[in-house]
């Protein structure tokens, strides 16, 4: 691939363009002010704000947990099957926009069964939702399980065993919610369960949390992504693992901002883990919170950083390479993304 005939300014155009990804979604972060309210006064729920641009106008965190008060909150209108599956449909109609041809969900049901929603309601809506996806944007979906880390172990055992019934609908589990004194060996010994069932793995660790805590994802609960990871420049040894096992990192650039990770973009890490050889993946997070879905997370960082067309090709690449698909539909991916590339040199 000649990346070097391919002309800087082209490059927008080429990152709307290329399929893609995405790896670190959460469902309910998609869930835009205009649906909230619409899902509320269907549901008979009353909420906080009074319009919706009072509940946007909310939208200025200051770290993780003043962003999870107003997530749970926004959250509360889901209350029946058809929530989730309009919620989810809404997300891939914008994924589609963005040519994401594949993406990997995470879901919270501790969030709703907390709440007397029934598991079977927030599973059934978010998998009919993946099935619609497939037939009418051409998106593959599956779904991540994920527990809450500023609950209980015996929480999210708890929520483990209630979703067994309906193992054919998640392909894996992951940890999310507040990191900061919830490291991941509070988890071991469920990750250590979902591991026997099958499942796969994954964790967010050093994004608030230190790069001791992506070392313990690793290496305590066995996890094969590790979600944000943008903390391990910290350590150097971290930093040399990372590349040579190729642990993917599912990173969230405009999430990093508005949560006050880093103070801009122009100060994001994206460019220098590229450029350590690790396998960075560029995802939105709770884009209906941060400010943008996939599509703009590449287009503003690409427009802050010095980064050029083979670092948006490594990004997709590793995007699929990344994900827990078939090597078959990985390598059919990578040719349409090779595809793409071609044409614009």
């Amino acid at each position: 691939m000649n990346f070097d005939a391919i002309a800087q300014d082209r490059l927008p155009a080429l990152l709307r363009a290329m399929p893609k990804a995405e790896l670190h979604l959460h469902i309910e972060g998609s869930l835009e002010p205009e649906l909230i309210f619409a899902l509320a006064r269907r549901n008979g729920v009353t909420l906080p704000y009074p319009s919706v641009d009072a509940l946007r106008a909310a939208y200025a965190f200051t770290d993780l947990q003043s962003f999870l008060d107003i997530y749970y909150a926004g959250a509360s209108v889901l209350v029946r099957e058809d929530d989730f599956y309009d919620m989810a449909m809404a997300y891939f109609a914008r994924a589609a926009a963005d040519n994401v041809v594949h993406a990997e969900l995470f879901f919270d049901p501790q969030t709703h069964t907390d709440r007397g929603v029934p598991f079977a309601a927030v599973i059934g809506g978010l998998s009919r939702a993946c099935a619609q996806a497939a037939r009418v944007h051409g998106i593959e979906a599956s779904l991540i399980l994920c527990f809450l880390r500023h609950l209980s172990e015996d929480a999210a055992f708890a929520t483990l065993d209630e979703a067994l019934p309906h193992r054919e609908h998640f392909i894996g589990v992951g940890l999310d919610s507040g990191e900061r004194g919830n490291p991941p060996e509070k988890f071991a010994r469920v990750f250590a369960r979902a591991g026997e069932l099958g499942l796969h793995r994954v964790a967010h660790a050093g994004e608030e949390g230190p790069p001791a805590y992506i070392r313990a994802a690793l290496d305590v609960l066995h996890v094969q992504r590790i979600d944000h990871g943008v903390r391990c420049l910290e350590d150097a040894a971290l930093v040399a693992r990372l590349a040579r096992e190729q642990i993917p990192l599912t990173v969230c650039p405009l999430s990093n901002v508005k949560l006050r990770v880093f103070p801009d973009l122009a100060h994001h890490p994206l460019k220098a883990l590229l450029d350590a050889g690790l396998c960075a993946t560029v995802n939105s997070d709770d884009p209906a919170y941060f400010g943008g879905y996939v599509g703009a997370n590449f287009e503003k960082t690409f427009a802050a950083l010095p980064l050029a067309a083979r670092d948006a090709y490594a990004l997709a690449r590793n995007s699929f390479t990344a994900s827990f698909a078939s090597a078959e539909r990985k390598a059919r991916w990578i040719a349409a993304l090779d595809a793409a590339f071609a044409a614009s040199q």
